[in-house]
């Protein structure tokens, strides 16, 4: 199965100079434009089940070879 990744970076609201990289695991249906094209709807999905989080940037990026799911 071929797998695209939305990568998030998420901040605390509480605490914004708290922040990480948070991995969206899709299986792949088309590119990365169409990754970026759908990616808003998902985000918005994920920041309302992480109320206490905030997304400050996200790109799509392919998964790193090394990486088992």
């Amino acid at each position: 199965m071929d797998i695209i990744d939305l990568v998030l970076t998420i901040c605390l609201i509480s605490n914004p100079s708290s922040c990480r990289e948070e991995r969206l695991h899709f299986e792949r249906r088309g590119n990365l434009n169409n990754c970026m094209f759908t990616a808003p709807t998902e985000i918005a999905k994920w920041s309302q089940e992480h109320p206490h989080l905030r997304v400050v940037r996200w790109k799509c990026a392919y998964p790193s070879e090394e990486r088992t799911l």
